[in-house]
């Protein structure tokens, strides 16, 4: 068996389809399909079933797993201490992430990164939307949400509370609320679907209405007119760090409540099947997290 079926193996195995493999591993369909064939011949046993949308392990397929990672983990080990440091990360990370924080922290940690390792480079695609990442062949989403139960493997990567924040100008006009009954009385902006802020109460998570002339279905959208001085906004944390350490908006504590506290999280298809070049940028991400 050669190295290079096994690992279009464990890619299908992975994503569960000749397309979503082909382009994690950047090959043609037919060469996937073919590579596949030619193992399933050599062992003379069928490794999936197939159907028109996706592919699933057969006994056989499931029993060569573990073989596969081993043998695959093996020749990874033994080329990273063969290669000089600059070469052992390469291919391109083809990650997603939410729009505001794509564009606030994760492109500025490109340049460095992409110069540490010239053979590597990055397909990033923003949205605030729950993507695919099987589907669309991914090998990373960072995520900032709640997450929901998922066979994808996830991975804590900072903290990220709500916040609640505002322009200088809304609060030398309209005062800066202390507490719950005064917070009623604001003008917010506000996140579609995200219409009732989460607020811990008494030690319960208590989700409020509160009103506000303008509603927003982008992260970006409100955090603009906040900073405009339209009103009070509920944001995660790193969605507006820029902004707080800038002075554009300002934090608001209230005395009767705390926020629900949020996260950024790492998902990525498998535990195993996980590239080096995947790894460094979770390295980079992380230091970067913790700096603020």
């Amino acid at each position: 068996m050669q190295t290079t079926d096994l690992r279009i193996f464990l890619a299908v195995a992975a994503t569960g389809g000749l397309s979503a493999a082909g382009r994690h591993l950047n090959l043609a369909v037919m060469q996937v399909s073919r590579r596949i064939a030619a193992l399933e011949e050599e062992l003379g046993v069928r490794l999936f079933h197939r159907t028109t949308r996706s592919m699933s392990l057969t006994a056989e397929g499931e029993a060569l797993l573990p073989y596969a990672h081993t043998i695959s983990d093996a020749d990874d080990n033994a080329l990273n201490e063969l290669r000089p440091q600059s070469a052992r990360v390469s291919g391109t990370l083809r990650l997603t992430a939410p729009t505001v924080f794509g564009q606030s922290i994760v492109i500025p940690l490109l340049p460095a990164l992409l110069q540490q390792h010239p053979l590597m480079s990055v397909d990033l695609h923003l949205s605030d939307q729950i993507v695919d990442i099987v589907g669309l062949g991914l090998d990373l989403a960072i995520r900032v949400a709640t997450l929901g139960d998922s066979e994808l493997v996830a991975r804590k990567i900072a903290p990220n509370p709500w916040v609640i924040c505002a322009a200088p100008r809304y609060l030398d006009f309209h005062g800066s609320p202390a507490t719950l009954a005064e917070l009623e009385h604001h003008q917010c902006v506000l996140l579609r679907p995200v219409l009732k802020w989460p607020l811990m109460i008494d030690g319960h998570l208590q989700k409020r209405q509160l009103g506000g002339r303008v509603t927003a279905n982008s992260v970006e959208a409100v955090r603009t007119a906040a900073v405009q001085g339209l009103g009070l906004a509920m944001l995660g944390y790193w969605d507006v760090v820029g902004e707080l350490a800038s002075g554009a908006l300002v934090r608001i504590e209230l005395e009767d409540a705390l926020m629900d506290d949020l996260s950024v999280w790492a998902v990525t298809p498998t535990r195993r099947y996980v590239p080096a070049r995947v790894k460094v940028f979770l390295d980079a991400l992380e230091q970067a997290l913790k700096k603020d």
